[in-house]
């Protein structure tokens, strides 16, 4: 009589956790939300100080903060307070604000790691969606992680498909971020 019992609890294990499972598996490939918005980056060059939404706060010993160093820009540090747009257009009313930082982290290869957030305060959305992850420039879209937020975004987490959109030499990029929400409270 025990074993019979213990074969049906087991049994009734498994097909709970079987049933859970599927359901994870379903919600994985369903985001709860789906939100696209472009940020724009207009480095200071030491001419542009106006216009300029980021600078390099620090510089390998060889670099300097006005001009990002040698070819992959290793040890370059740039902090960000870019405008996010619905559009691409530089000019469109921003929704919100991109600010972090990227540190160019490899020597031989163009990529930067990224640590930002999105932040809102508009009357479509409030509150902050965070930002880290390995940014490979060279791909044509890259993923990062959405580790959390605030407000409309409190604790959602998700993937972030990022295309640089556009660039202008060293002194301006516009990426499109393609957000994924997988968490949403």
């Amino acid at each position: 009589m025990r074993l019979i019992t213990v074969l049906l609890l087991l049994l009734l294990v498994s097909v709970g956790s079987s049933a859970a499972s599927s359901r994870w598996r379903k919600r994985v490939h369903e985001p709860c939300k789906r939100l696209v918005f472009y940020f724009h980056d207009v480095l200071y060059n030491g001419h542009n100080s106006k216009n300029a939404t980021s600078a390099i706060v620090g510089a390998p010993s060889w670099g300097n903060t006005t001009i990002l160093a040698g070819q992959s820009h290793f040890g370059d540090l740039v902090v960000f307070d870019d405008p996010i747009t619905m559009d691409n257009n530089f000019h469109s009313p921003p929704v919100g604000r991109a600010q972090g930082f990227y540190l160019y982290d490899k020597k031989d290869i163009f990529t930067a790691w990224l640590g930002f957030s999105f932040v809102f305060n508009s009357t479509q959305h409030k509150g902050s969606i965070n930002f880290a992850g390995a940014d490979p420039l060279m791909n044509k879209t890259r993923d990062i992680s959405v580790i959390g937020g605030t407000g409309d975004f409190f604790m959602t987490r998700g993937v972030a498909t990022l295309t640089t959109d556009a660039f202008e030499g060293e002194v301006y990029f516009r990426l499109c971020v393609d957000i994924k929400l997988y968490e949403c409270w």
